[in-house]
């Protein structure tokens, strides 16, 4: 089970890139970024204060900091749509087919495990997802991968 799991890692890290060592350069990156965000933030309330007043300086960088959450929301909320909105296009796409989760399908499922017995039927259906995946998979080798959608490099 290790080779699936390997498997599965790897092309993780072909799509996004991620490692440990990935992880903990940017965490470095972060920690130094906010220290360095910091000394200009006092920098800057301390020039302010000096130039207008204090109170002038800390609304001006508060008002700053407002601006700045208020176009971060907005950017977030688009970023959200924009997701919701792919993801929908490429579920239309697939056409996967979700009648399983009609209720009835799953009272029965649920009344055939009442009545087979959930210690006989977890082993069946662990087997046949096992094989479902692999002819997934098997399947699956010969057909081209799909052109990505990102716009080129």
């Amino acid at each position: 089970m290790s080779g699936w799991l390997r498997h599965f890692t790897l092309n993780a890290q072909v799509r996004t890139g991620f490692s440990s060592q990935v992880a903990v350069w940017a965490a470095i990156a972060a920690v130094a970024a906010t220290v360095a965000l910091v000394f200009l933030l006092i920098a800057a309330f301390i020039w302010l204060a000096d130039r207008y007043g204090p109170l002038t300086a800390g609304l001006v960088l508060g008002g700053v900091f407002i601006v700045i959450a208020l176009i971060a929301i907005v950017a977030c909320l688009i970023a959200r749509r924009r997701n919701m909105e792919r993801a929908r296009l490429e579920l239309a796409a697939r056409g996967s087919d979700t009648s399983w989760l009609d209720p009835k399908v799953l009272a029965m499922g649920f009344q055939i495990g009442q009545a087979i017995g959930w210690r006989r039927l977890a082993p069946l259906a662990a087997v046949g997802l096992l094989a479902a995946g692999l002819a997934k998979e098997w399947f699956a080798r010969d057909t081209p991968p799909a052109a990505e959608d990102d716009e080129p490099s």
